[in-house]
Formats: C-alpha cells, structure tokens, sequence
C-alpha cells in the first residue's frame, strides 16, 4: 500500500489511562516504556496536552517509538504523528524513510524522501544510507543514481557508511562495476567495505573475483570475519576452488570458530560442491546443531553428487529429526526423485509443499515440473505449469524439453508457440527442446526451419547442442548421408557426442560404411567409451556379420575397456529397487527370475520372437535368447507385475538406451498383462500401452 502524505490534520487522539507523573524531558519515557502501542498512545495523548508534543525533539522521539521502535506495527500511527508536525526537519524524515525501509515498505522510503526534498529539507549523511537501501531493496538502479547525484551534491560522498550503502545498491542492482569502483576510490576501506562488496560480488555470481578479493584482502593483512569467510567459501564451491576451502577450513580449526555453525555449514556446502561429499558428510555428522540450512546444505550436495539414494536417505533423517524442510530442501529433492524416477517420493514432496502452504515460486514450480516430467507424468507436469503464478523462460523451456521426451513433440510445439504469443523470448536451451521435439516426433522439415530461424528471427547463434540435434533429426528420419554431409559442413569441430549420434542412426538403420566412419571419429575423440563399440558391434550383429562383431568386441577386450552395465531402477512403496542384467543381488531373486521366465512365455504365445542379435556375443548360441530374458529392464517389470496389482501403471528408470529386442518384448508385455509400462532410458521416454510404445519404434 501506498500511504498518500496529507498535511491535512490527523485525528487527535485522548489516553485511555492517566499517567500521574510525568517528566519535563520525556525521552527516556518514550524510548524505554513504550513497549505497546497502548503504551504509545498514552504518552502521546499527555504530550498534546502539556503541548510538549512542539517541542521538535520531543516529537522526534515520539516519531521514532511509533516508526522503528515497535516493530511489529504498521507505520499509519507514525504517519498520523508525522502529518501533525508543523514543519518537520531531516531528523523527522530520516525517522519515517528507516520506518518504511524496516518495514518493508521501501517504495513509501523513497516518497518520504521525494517529498522531503520538494519541502526543503536539507538531507544529512544519515537520511543517505536508508534511502539507498531503499532502492537496493526495490534494485531502483535509476532512482539510486539520482541519489548517488544528491550524495554528491550534498558533500556526503566520502563518508564511509554512505559509500558502503553505494557499493551496497549497486551490488543489489548488479551493477557491480560501479560497486567495485566506488570501493576502489574509498581512502579507507573498513571491514564492513570489504564485505559489502563480497556480498555484491556473491549476489551476482562473480566468484572468481571473490576469491581475488580476497587474496587482497590477506595481502594488505586486513582482518575478517564470519560474513568475510561465509562469501568466500560459498565462491569455492561454485569454483570448485577446493584448495582455496581446506586452506578457510584449516584457518577455522585453528581459531576455535568449529563452534560457529554458520562457518560449519558453510564448508559442508562448499565441500559438497567440490566433490568431497564424504567430508562434508564427516562435518555434517559432528555438527552439535543442524538447522533447515545445513540438512539442506548436505543434501544438495548428494543431489549434486548424483548420490541421489544418499540425498533421499538424508532427507528422510531430516524429517525424523522434525526439522522443517525449505525451498532448497525441496528442490534437491525433487532433483534426486526425477534422477531416480522415484514418483511415489516426489507426489509426496508435492502434497508437503501444498500441506505447508509454500509458496510456488518459479524456481519451486519449475523443479516440480521437471521432477513430473522425467518421471514420466507429464500430464502432472503441464497442471504444475498451468498453477504457476509466475513463469519464465526456464519454465517453458522445462514443459516443452518435458513434452519432447515424453513423446509428445508436436504438443511441445504448440507451447512453444504459445510462448511467442505471449512474448517470452525463448533461449539457447529452449530451442535445444524444440529441437528434440522435432527430432523425436519426426518432423524433419519443421527441425529444418527452427534451425535457420534460431539465428534469423532471435539472434541465438547455434552452439554444438542444436546441431546434434540437427543430426538426430536427420539420423532419426534415416537420411544417414545427409547427416554425414552436414556434419562435415559445420562450422565448429564436432565433438564425439555428434558423432556418437549418427553412429546410433547407423545402429537403427544399419548403414555400416557411414557407422565405421563415425567410429572411428568417435574413438579419436573418446577412445574409452564402451557403448560406442558396443552400438558398432550391434551393427554388425544385426546384419548378420557375426565375426566382425566380435572382433569389435575383441578390441574392447584388447584395449581394458569395460563396458557400462546395464541397471534399471523401479519405485515400489517409496523404496528404489536396483537391477542388474543376470545378477542375482536382490533379496528376492529366485521369486523374481521365475516370474520374468512366466512373463516370457506368456508374450512368445503372443508373438513375441527373441532378437538373439542383442545377447551378450560370448554367450553360447543355445543361451542367447536366455540372456536377452534377463535384461535389467525385464527383470524389473517382472518384479513390478508381482508387486504391484493388476492396472497399476509399471515406471522403470534405466541408465542405458533400451534395446530393440527389449522394446520390442515390453511392447508385447503392456498388451498381455494391460499394463502401462512407463520407461526412461538414457535418451527418452518410451509410454509403452495395449501394444504400442509413444516412440512410434522411433528412438
């Protein structure tokens, strides 16, 4: 609300309560017993009877019990008092800009002081720091450089509280150039000085140049603190600066500041950061106190960590440890339910957040959606999107990369066109989402066309990611020498994740002369990465060339290259259940290896035909359809078909993409057991249903 600042007169105001005794100078009186505004309205009651009230002084004092002093009251009773003096000087004003500030009401700052100029009253150096902080609340960066010019003006510009508010607002409203010269110009810098433009630097990111200040700062042996060191390992962990943070650590240890849990928890974020997750935990563990902000702290960083079981494991201490979960908290694990497609967790994560009544901010909403998307639901994920109050580039972006993979890419097609019409420019990443819609749904001319209009129409100049999509698009359709052509016409140098693409479209479309070629490219690029020879060998294999095959394999062999195995996760009861292909590590082994033989037999009486092709090659013939059965994805589902009741829907989460003979075995599972089997693999979503996969066999 915005208050109107009338000099009309205020309604005068009588004591509920007399006050016997009362002393000719009132200060201590209005300073120290004003606890209620009860209390307040007494006083002033008595101060316009004794007409001490005209007293400027006295009126100030009374001012600032009803503006600062009560905090928890609004400022009308200090605005009805203010619009009763006769002609208020700059302490008077000074009072109701820090009130309003205090208050969160900077915008009604700001008009205190516009009209305390337009009243002739002379600011001071004091009016100055609450005004700009003020506009650092409101990030007013053109009203702050007014003020800055009043500063100026007035001859307050070397005073160092006012300079701190100036590196202070321009920090807050990213301009941390200006910041960072007004700190360079100060004659003497003062440990707030320094952290003021720590906080600036924090704000907008720019930790290289925390950690440069604060090799200065130890230079010129200037001393520092808690709030100094907080920046400064915060700026580690997004470096990844880890020497940088042992050195603060060690500092920490041998100044007995172990006991500050603010430092504490500040290395478990920036160990975490940098991959030391196991010290951070070491930390975490002999922390005699945990707030909302270490729990969260250690379970961003697992989630960063991808040691998602770990980040949920902790998340559930958490709540055993009846420590309320925050917005961070919520978002790590959200991150972790989506890598782990862990649906049931993350729906409950989404009825806390509505229990709670949190507010659904972008970022909150977003990681919703993304969660919903990546485990499938991507019907959940569009009614996140529709409930957001607020959106923004990242939030489409989210729905429609979502869309894309989910197998409904003309859908993404029609939000993204929704999107120009409400004039939320896309970016980089958002067409990388419209690219893969295209490409998944097969819409080769359509990719064409947003490639061009990409840099044509936005300005967006294509980096390596859209023209991989480009060539999935190309690959994907079967135009493998379109693909090839338009790899050797990039203007970058292609990195192995596009020619790992088109060996992939080689793989579906069996084009040897074009996939030996990318190998051999890929092999120059990352000559470790299994699943190339293993895509390779399987060309081969699927068109018979049984030698070759293994002689690619061979090469693995001869050069220690181990390849990735193949594991597939399921969600049952809030517990992930771990596959691997033909292991027997699950408690429930023999149960589930009979029920996947039944499963089998139950689809080949459907029509179902092994493609031996995808066994592992050192198998013997007679064991290879054997081996095909006992994939980790299979393995899973047969244990979702024994676990879960008849209709329920199945989600498997996989690490590798799923093979053919696989998909071809799931189609045929969905139709004979009605099921609905959701699958994620490394590149998509497969929506598998009555016989038919969302891919269209397309992936």
């Amino acid at each position: 609300m915005v208050y109107p600042f009338s000099l009309s007169p205020a309604k005068i105001l009588t004591a509920t309560t007399t006050i016997t005794q009362f002393p000719d100078n009132p200060k201590t009186l209005i300073l120290e017993k004003c606890k209620t505004i009860k209390d307040l309205k007494q006083i002033h009651a008595r101060l316009i009877k004794t007409r001490l009230l005209h007293n400027p002084s006295v009126a100030e004092n009374l001012l600032e019990s009803a503006a600062i002093l009560l905090p928890n009251e609004p400022m009308d009773y200090a605005l009805s008092i203010f619009r009763k003096l006769e002609e208020p000087i700059s302490p008077a004003y000074n009072i109701m800009i820090r009130g309003f500030t205090l208050k969160q009401s900077p915008h009604n700052a700001l008009l205190v002081f516009e009209k305390m100029l337009e009243n002739s009253a002379q600011p001071d150096e004091f009016t100055f720091p609450s005004v700009l902080k003020a506009c650092s609340r409101l990030r007013a960066l053109k009203e702050g450089k007014q003020i800055h010019a009043q500063v100026v003006k007035f001859g307050f510009g070397s005073k160092g509280f006012v300079e701190n508010s100036l590196i202070h607002m321009y920090g807050n409203c990213g301009e941390i150039g200006v910041a960072r010269l007004v700190f360079d110009e100060m004659p003497e810098k003062g440990l707030y000085s320094w952290n003021s433009m720590f906080s600036g630097y924090t704000k907008t990111g720019y930790w290289e140049e925390v950690v440069q200040l604060f090799r200065s700062m130890m230079e010129m042996k200037v001393g520092f603190n808690e709030v100094t060191l907080v920046s400064v390992l915060t700026a580690c962990g997004r470096l990844g600066d880890l020497e940088m943070g042992e050195w603060i650590h060690e500092y920490i240890e041998a100044n007995g500041l172990k006991g500050n849990s603010n430092l504490v928890t500040s290395l478990v974020d920036m160990y975490a950061k940098c991959g030391s997750v196991d010290t951070a935990r070491s930390l975490f563990d002999h922390m005699s106190q945990r707030d909302v902000v270490a729990w969260s702290a250690m379970i961003s960083g697992y989630s960063q960590a991808n040691q998602c079981k770990e980040a949920l494991s902790l998340f559930h201490e958490m709540q055993k440890a009846n420590v309320e979960p925050n917005e961070v908290t919520m978002v790590s694990v959200l991150s972790s339910c989506a890598v782990l497609g862990a649906l049931e967790t993350g729906k409950w994560v989404h009825f806390y957040i509505g229990k709670k009544k949190m507010k659904l901010t972008v970022t909150l909403g977003t990681s919703l959606m993304s969660f919903y998307a990546k485990c499938g639901s991507i019907d959940s994920s569009i009614k996140v999107f529709e409930k957001m109050p607020l959106k923004n580039v990242l939030s489409w972006t989210v729905l429609i990369q979502g869309l894309a993979n989910n197998g409904q890419g003309r859908r993404a097609l029609e939000f993204f066109n929704l999107m120009l019409e409400k004039n939320i420019e896309p970016n980089g990443a958002t067409f990388i989402g419209v690219l893969c819609a295209c490409s998944h749904a097969g819409l080769v001319d359509e990719g064409r066309d947003f490639f061009v209009s990409m840099s044509r129409d936005f300005n967006i100049e294509p980096r390596i990611d859209h023209y991989g999509c480009m060539v999935d698009i190309l690959g994907r359709a079967g135009l493998i020498k379109e693909a090839y052509q338009f790899i050797k016409n990039m203007p970058v140098k292609p990195n192995a994740v596009i020619w790992r693409t088109l060996l992939a479209s080689c793989r579906v479309h069996k084009n040897l002369e074009i996939g030996e070629e990318s190998l051999k490219h890929v092999v120059e690029l990352e000559p470790t990465h299994s699943g190339d020879y293993i895509l390779f060998s399987n060309i081969y294999a699927s068109v018979g060339r049984w030698e070759d095959a293994v002689r690619v394999r061979a090469q693995m062999k001869e050069k220690g290259i181990k390849k990735t195995p193949g594991c597939s996760l399921i969600e049952l009861n809030g517990v992930i259940h771990e596959f691997f292909a033909e292991d027997n590590i699950h408690p429930q082994s023999k149960e589930i290896y009979t029920a996947t033989e039944e499963m089998m037999e139950r689809i080949k009486l459907a029509g179902y035909v092994p493609n031996t092709a995808e066994a592992r090659l050192e198998v013997d013939e007679e064991n290879k359809e054997v081996s095909v059965s006992h994939h980790s994805e299979k393995l899973a589902i047969a244990f979702g078909l024994i676990r879960t009741s008849p209709g329920t829907a199945i989600r498997i989460t996989k690490n590798l993409r799923v093979c053919m003979d696989c998909h071809s075995a799931i189609k045929m599972i969905s139709k004979v057991f009605n099921r609905e089997i959701v699958v994620r693999d490394r590149n998509r979503f497969h929506h598998f249903k009555e016989g038919s996969c969302s891919c269209n066999d397309y992936w």
